[in-house]
């Protein structure tokens, strides 16, 4: 090869990249809620990180002498304290800041083992087929005949209430839909011709799963991470307001709604506060996964 014709090579390889990127932003940026829900994504990203600059004050400070102060619109209120304060006067906005950092952690602690162990498993049970096949997805589908909270509240009851427990269930629970994904996007890529002259070749079994298949498996697995993501953070938020996830005073969002149940009537911005924060969150995650699953998805795309 010639000093221009591999030079060419070179130069072609980080534009074609490109191409691949320009594509997908331009599918992703059609849907108009996914660009939105990235933007708001990437903002509690910078939150979560940058929690202990940008929180007024710490998670667990307690002024007593400002005991469940309404936001600083309302009469009584002060801008120490723009969000009010809870029953033992800790500022809600700080623990609100905090508490990004719990949920993140959490989703990306969850999403990560849940998919991971599905794939392993979806890789055997698509790959091996017969005994393996039918031993794997008997067990996935008797976890999934189970309500999932209720299969969490059950596994967390014999683990010990605990945060790390909480997302150790959430993971177990969502793992089967990443299996059954896994499965039936590894059937279909070994129809396909790569799959046959990858085995004539001699490729062993290891390599040509984790190597030549999975990675052709990926797209779907990527839409339904995000969308667990979502599901991982409601879930653990759940759980905490049974009392069976993050135990006080962690200033996770499900927490502090379990905190201030008895306030409701008396001081709504106690539970407003950690409801909405759940809800634009989860809501900017899914919006985010739509956009993931119109860029990702062929079908979905435009000839």
């Amino acid at each position: 090869m010639t000093e221009t014709s591999f030079q060419e090579v070179v130069d072609d390889r980080p534009s074609g990249f490109r191409a691949v990127l320009t594509e997908f932003w331009s599918y992703f940026s059609e849907n108009r809620g996914a660009v939105i829900g990235l933007f708001f994504f990437i903002a509690i990203i910078f939150i979560a990180v940058f929690a202990e600059f940008i929180a007024p004050h710490g998670p667990n400070h307690q002024y007593r002498d400002a005991l469940l102060q309404p936001p600083f619109w309302q009469d009584g209120g002060s801008i120490k304290f723009p969000l009010g304060t809870d029953a033992v006067g800790r500022d809600m906005l700080s623990r609100l800041i905090f508490g990004a950092q719990y949920s993140l952690f959490i989703g990306c602690i969850v999403v990560s083992l849940s998919l991971v162990a599905g794939i392993i498993f979806g890789l055997l049970a698509g790959f091996f087929r017969g005994r393996v096949d039918t031993f794997i997805m008997r067990i996935m589908d008797i976890v999934l005949a189970f309500p999932s909270l209720l299969l969490a509240l059950v596994l967390v009851a014999v683990l010990g209430p605990s945060l790390i427990n909480a997302m150790i269930a959430i993971a177990i629970v969502q793992q089967p839909h990443y299996v059954r994904l896994t499965r039936a996007a590894v059937m279909t890529e070994m129809t396909k011709d790569y799959v046959t002259a990858a085995r004539v070749i001699g490729i062993r079994s290891l390599r040509l799963m984790f190597v030549t298949i999975l990675p052709n498996c990926m797209a779907p697995l990527i839409v339904q991470a995000a969308l667990s993501f979502s599901t991982a953070i409601l879930d653990a938020a759940a759980l905490g307001f049974l009392g069976m996830g993050a135990q006080p005073p962690t200033p996770e969002w499900g927490t502090m709604l379990a905190e201030a149940r008895e306030f409701i009537l008396r001081a709504w911005w106690v539970v407003t506060f950690p409801g909405v924060a759940i809800l634009t969150t989860v809501l900017a995650i899914n919006l985010m996964g739509d956009g993931l699953r119109d860029a990702l998805d062929p079908k979905l795309k435009r000839s």
